[in-house]
């Protein structure tokens, strides 16, 4: 049963309730094993934390920052901030040192938790400009400080802070905040990584995520059997909302502490439930695919019929809540025992309940084969402005792939201008921090927060056409839609990245980074030998491969929707050089910069071949 009181309180209101039971759970890499936090543990951290902050000095609404990797003293950071009132703010854990820098000062942050090495030695390096900052607070004992650093300290130091002052004040202080936590409060500030542009703060308050747990808590079936693997950073909104809501469930935590691991994660915790994005539902849809490829004639043959009968056991009945033919259904049924079965035990979902999933658009392939497979994708749709869920598909109600599923109770929606969604409700975050003229641009005087998504309701679904910036017009005055095109894309297990390029262009090209490690397994296979990947993605065959490839996988799109030309890279596009946010989208502006010499060839090149 759902605990839905201030977040100021609710850990230690579950502590009451769970006691010894385990809250958290998180591999240690120096014994290769997962260990467990009890709610009284966890509670016992929260307390210290907020002590240790009265203890400097931390103000009601103070904001403090959280640069770090998913760990659990990413939690106790922020529920002991909630105890003293004050506002909790993540940083992605790759973030620059300028995005850092920025972050701090717009913030005014004094008080700097960093989680391994690398945030550290970013945080160490913007000290000198970091207008308000005074102390770092290092969670991983093992991170070296620098020799010039007199300012920084271990977070058991820290906890141990606490205990030097005069706590009978620190407790009348402690106890005078809990009394006076409200709703409106501000709890977070998330800084969005944007694909253009300097980052905004969004606020949210304490009341957004009231309403948000009413309502996700009133269509979700979670309880406090189920287990969560934390896959997603904690900065990320869907994660944090997430993660939140599972604790008010009194569900087990596991948290992913690296990335890479997350498969490995899986195989370990068998998480009943995990909230991700697209791409990784493609990269598990890929290594399936893989595994097809690399078995024997028969285990191919069986493994496709029976993702083929998953899939319209799925699509054509299950998700209209329609009856299948019997024979459908054994079938279905002898596959899922077996085969599907097998398949959920290798991903180590055997236990799946569901599994949201939000982001960008999923591809009715990947949505099929998921549902395929006898996991619950829960597909939905949301902003960090709306406190992730706006919509999501409803047990019990009809599925129509391709849909981000039905209104949460509360929120309104409407379309503007070139259908754009605009919403309003009680989770809808009250503005920008310190930008009243950004905030006043997305939410207008009536209150209606402007998405910049396109979409349209049908049946009691909503449907995404496109972000509407996104939108590229051609020469010719088509409009092309680029995320529709990457998505067809990098489905492909040989495509890792893609962007197209189209606006004010006469055709559609893209820029392409293949996945190296195929690539060059399929160069090996058919005596390609080339000096290096630069050679490699230039070489006769491999082109027609790619182009061979394209075609398939670009056979519906429209005559002017179609690739014509396109340019394999010899490296990634990454966060580091500016052309990934810290979500992993493009920043299509930084992109088109770098490579601006190499797409004006393309198109000279086409000019003097007499395309069009």
């Amino acid at each position: 049963m759902q605990n839905n009181c201030h977040l100021s309180k609710l850990i230690f209101e579950q502590a009451k309730k769970y006691g010894e039971r385990a809250a958290l759970s998180y591999r240690d890499y120096e014994i290769g094993q997962w260990k467990s936090i009890s709610w009284n543990t966890f509670a016992q951290q929260v307390r210290k934390v907020s002590y240790a902050l009265l203890h400097l000095g931390v103000k009601v609404q103070e904001n403090v920052g959280i640069f770090s990797q998913n760990k659990p003293e990413n939690l106790f950071v922020d529920f002991g901030a909630y105890g003293i009132r004050a506002v909790s703010i993540p940083f992605y854990a790759t973030s620059s040192g300028a995005q850092v820098a920025y972050m701090l000062n717009d913030a005014q942050i004094r008080y700097l938790f960093v989680g391994e090495q690398e945030q550290y030695e970013v945080a160490f390096s913007v000290f000198a400009v970091a207008q308000t900052l005074e102390r770092i607070i290092i969670f991983d004992k093992k991170v070296k400080r620098n020799e010039k650093d007199h300012l920084s300290v271990y977070f058991d130091d820290f906890l141990q802070d606490e205990l030097q002052g005069d706590l009978q004040e620190v407790g009348r202080e402690y106890q005078q905040r809990q009394a006076d936590a409200n709703y409106e409060d501000l709890c977070n500030i998330l800084y969005t990584s944007g694909t253009t542009g300097q980052s905004k703060g969004v606020m949210l308050t304490y009341g957004q995520y009231r309403e948000g747990f009413r309502v996700n808590d009133a269509v979700l079936p979670l309880s406090e059997d189920d287990v969560f693997l934390n896959f997603l950073p904690f900065t990320h909104i869907f994660e944090r909302a997430w993660c939140y809501l599972g604790l008010t469930e009194g569900a087990l935590q596991c948290i992913n502490l690296r990335p890479a691991d997350v498969q490995r994660s899986m195989q370990e915790v068998h998480p009943t439930c995990m909230s991700s994005v697209p791409r990784f539902w493609e990269k598990v849809y890929q290594a399936v695919l893989d595994k097809m490829e690399n078995g024997s004639f028969m285990e191919r043959k069986l493994i496709k019929e029976a993702l083929e009968v998953g899939g319209r056991y799925w699509e054509k009945y299950k998700a209209k809540g329609k009856t299948a033919p019997l024979g459908l259904t054994l079938q279905y049924q002898l596959y899922d025992k077996t085969i599907i079965k097998v398949l959920r035990k290798t991903l180590g979902l055997e236990r799946a309940n569901f599994f949201p999933t939000a982001g960008a658009a999923v591809s009715p392939e990947v949505e099929r084969f998921v549902h395929a497979a006898g996991l619950n994708m829960v597909v939905g749709y949301g902003l960090t402005e709306s406190l992730a869920t706006v919509s999501c598909d409803v047990p019990g109600k009809p599925v129509t792939m391709g849909s981000v599923g039905r209104l949460i109770d509360g929120i309104e929606i409407k379309f503007g201008a070139n259908d754009e969604i605009l919403l309003r409700g009680k989770t809808i975050t009250p503005g920008y921090y310190k930008k009243d003229t950004t905030t006043k641009e997305a939410i207008d005087a009536e209150g209606w927060f402007h998405t910049g998504d396109a979409g349209y309701m049908k049946n009691g679904e909503l449907f995404l056409r496109e972000r509407i910036k996104d939108l590229f017009k051609t020469s010719n005055g088509k409009y092309i839609a680029p995320q529709m095109i990457e998505s067809k894309l990098v489905l492909d297990r040989y495509f890792d990245q893609a962007v197209v390029v189209a606006d004010q262009r006469k055709f559609v090209s893209a820029l392409i980074v293949p996945d190296y490690k195929l690539l060059e397994l399929y160069a090996s296979s058919n005596n390609i030998q080339v000096d290096g990947r630069e050679a490699l993605c230039m070489h006769p065959a491999v082109l027609k491969f790619f182009t061979e490839r394209i075609e398939t996988l670009q056979q519906d799109l429209a005559h002017y929707e179609k690739i014509k030309r396109f340019v394999l890279l010899p490296s990634p596009f990454t966060m580091e050089n500016g052309e990934l946010t810290n979500t992993l989208k493009v920043r299509r502006r930084i992109v088109y910069e770098h490579y601006a010499d190499l797409i004006d060839k393309i198109y000279a090149d086409a000019e003097a071949a007499g395309a069009n």
